[in-house]
This record gives structure tokens, sequence and C-alpha cells, in this order.
């Protein structure tokens, strides 16, 4: 985060936020929105936000499954590809 370019009071976002936008998608980092002088928001170009949002739930996903793994929640590849084997030959019949 560059201080001088990614801080910005919400004044600027009013009277230039096709300005903020437009630096936003180039840029890629945040843009701190103060109020105040004070950080009041956090602004977040599509692709970095659904990025974050991605890594987030790839985050949880390995947190449940390390935990089905302590709980001994886990079936060998074999037993796995078996029982899809047998649900696909069930449906073609």
């Amino acid at each position: 985060m560059k201080l001088s370019e990614d801080i910005k009071p919400v004044t600027q976002l009013k009277t230039g936020a096709a300005k903020v936008l437009q630096e936003l998608k180039q840029r890629r980092r945040p843009v701190v929105i103060t109020q105040n002088g004070k950080a009041s928001a956090v602004m977040l170009d599509v692709v970095s936000y659904e990025r974050m949002k991605n890594a987030a739930l790839m985050m949880r996903l390995l947190s449940m499954s390390e935990a089905d793994v302590s709980a001994g929640r886990v079936h060998s590849h074999d037993e796995v590809f078996g029982e899809l084997s047998r649900r696909l030959k069930r449906k073609r019949k």
C-alpha cells in the first residue's frame, strides 16, 4: 500500500468517483476512504474482491477438510472410485 496514493478522503471520492474507480481498476490495490481523518471504508476493484472472496472460501474448505481428517472422516481412493463406479452403473440401468 502506498499511503500517498491509496488513502483518500471521502470528499475526493464524492468529487472524483470516476477517477478513483479508474485508479482502483488499474492499480488493483485497495483504497482506504477516510472520513473526518479516520479510516471509514476500504474499496477494492471487482477482480481483487473476487480473488479475495475465493481465497477465503478455499481457506474455509481447507479448514473443514483438516477437521474431517482429524475426526477420521476419510475414505481411500479405491473406496471413493468404487462407490462412484457403482452409482454410475445403477444410473445406466
